[in-house]
């Protein structure tokens, strides 16, 4: 692979860096709260939202961040949380919302895999976005933002919790049948925002706002869980599909076992862009994925008690792992009120030093 291949769907300055703090960290620094209001209050959606850029430009605004301070934007979800919650309680499932924390989705406990997707159009849940939606347009005449809609296994957990993985070894047609459902539901919402915004992944992981085009970006969190050959006979068809009819597509992955998956994800058709979890071996990916957009995520936890020289060996490595600056990006997610400003700031100093070595 020459360093300087680009994909073509991916047009974006090389390594792009993002991160995105944790609740209790905007809590306990910035005092913002995470009830019901911050995520349905159009007014406070707008001022929060704005709020949270100045305290970004605050502390790292030389490195391009709080951008949008002087702006009042029409948001219409969290553009600085990692929170999926909503399609799983259109479905049926419990939300709690507390001040530090994303809000928190109940598992369902369905007895059964039937679902009304039609319905989930039709819920309180819905119906409360959609008012969302109205107020915001009302007010400004247009609205942007995205709202994470998580992942086909991802919201069949949440509906059906741990039986979900006996299920696909002793009711596989019902299986199929429910992901089919999940998958048909995910694909409605997500394009019907995009259609409206513009965008449809930055909730699910900010850094795809530095690359031109929307990413299509399906969260699988959750097949750290399951076998590759699980994921294949269920979950692939999605991928597959997904990536012939949305560019550029990817994958948000946060385990630290993409890299098991290889064998699979090289039989996708367009794999624009992947997360790559912390622990997820970079090198190998990147031999398999060629033309992939490797976005490579820190481990908040190790952010904790790591010294700012290693963070910086450890992002050096990865990024030479990568070996295609115009292909990686740098992130760290969920970053907790115990990491010091300055190992943040390590971050974005050392991909900025990067950058310019590899000019």
């Amino acid at each position: 692979m020459n360093s300087n291949d680009r994909n073509p769907f991916i047009d974006t300055s090389p390594l792009p860096v993002d991160i995105v703090l944790h609740p209790s960290w905007w809590f306990k620094n910035e005092g913002i709260s995470f009830d019901e209001d911050f995520f349905y209050d159009p007014q406070k959606r707008v001022e929060s939202e704005q709020y949270m850029e100045q305290a970004l430009f605050e502390r790292w605004g030389e490195y391009g961040l709080g951008s949008d301070r002087d702006k009042k934007i029409p948001l219409i979800g969290a553009m600085h949380l990692a929170a999926g919650f909503l399609i799983s309680e259109m479905l049926g499932c419990k939300v709690q919302y507390r001040e530090d924390t994303a809000p928190q989705v109940l598992c369902a406990h369905k007895e059964s895999m039937d679902i009304d997707t039609h319905e989930a159009f039709d819920s309180r849940a819905f119906k409360r976005f959609e008012d969302l939606q109205e107020a915001l347009k009302l007010e400004f005449g247009y609205i942007r933002g995205d709202v994470n809609w998580a992942g086909v296994l991802n919201i069949a957990m949440d509906l059906r919790g741990e039986r979900i993985f006996t299920d696909m070894f002793d009711k596989p047609d019902e299986v199929n049948d429910f992901f089919s459902k999940i998958g048909a539901l995910l694909e409605k919402f997500v394009a019907g925002i995009q259609k409206e915004t513009g965008s449809s992944s930055i909730s699910v992981n900010r850094n795809v706002r530095h690359i031109a085009k929307p990413v299509f970006l399906s969260s699988e969190c959750s097949h750290t869980m399951i076998s590759t050959d699980h994921y294949e006979q269920y979950l692939l068809k999605f991928d597959r599909t997904w990536s012939s009819k949305y560019r550029p597509y990817g994958i948000h992955y946060c385990g630290k076992d993409l890299h098991r998956h290889i064998a699979s994800l090289v039989k996708i058709p367009h794999l624009d862009f992947v997360d790559v979890g912390w622990g997820g071996n970079v090198k190998e990916l990147r031999a398999n994925l060629p033309g992939t957009f490797l976005n490579i995520r820190l481990s908040p936890v190790n952010l904790i008690h790591a010294s700012c020289e290693e963070i910086k060996a450890t992002i050096r490595r990865l990024v030479t792992d990568s070996g295609n600056q115009y292909l990686t990006g740098i992130c760290c997610i969920n970053i907790d009120h115990q990491v010091a400003d300055e190992k943040i700031t390590t971050i974005f100093e050392t991909v900025r030093q990067l950058r310019e070595e590899g000019r």
